[in-house]
């Protein structure tokens, strides 16, 4: 029987990034869902139960930390990795402050958001 594939969760406003993540994680061996912004995520149906969410910190309407807030208020408790094209140090210490430890700065590195992910997928929430 093959090995089930992980989910991977993407949100991000720009079309290109949410490509070019999702080619790269594929090519990983990840299933990966897309999503252009927090609305969509937020009326989905179609959220696994286990798998990781990769979520931009800049949207419109709702920033990545508050999707990830609502998330989980909403009972959709995935490991999170927050991406920013800016990360700071008041950006870093919001997100830890909001229970987010995993913050990775754009442009991402294959081989660093692979094994965010993969360390996020073997860790408790």
């Amino acid at each position: 029987m093959p090995a089930v594939k992980e989910t991977v969760v993407v949100v991000d406003d720009d079309a290109a990034v949410r490509a070019a993540l999702k080619f790269a994680l594929e090519v990983e061996g990840f299933n990966v869902l897309l999503y252009d912004g927090p609305r969509a995520v937020l009326a989905a149906a179609d959220l696994p139960e286990r798998g990781c969410l990769v979520v931009d910190y800049r949207m419109p309407a709702i920033d990545g930390i508050e999707l990830i807030v609502e998330l989980r208020r909403r009972r959709v408790i995935l490991p999170a990795i927050l991406i920013s094209a800016r990360v700071t140090k008041g950006l870093r210490d919001l997100a830890r402050s909001s229970g987010l430890t995993r913050v990775l700065e754009k442009p991402l590195s294959d081989s660093a958001l692979v094994e965010n992910i993969r360390d996020a997928l073997a860790s408790p929430v």
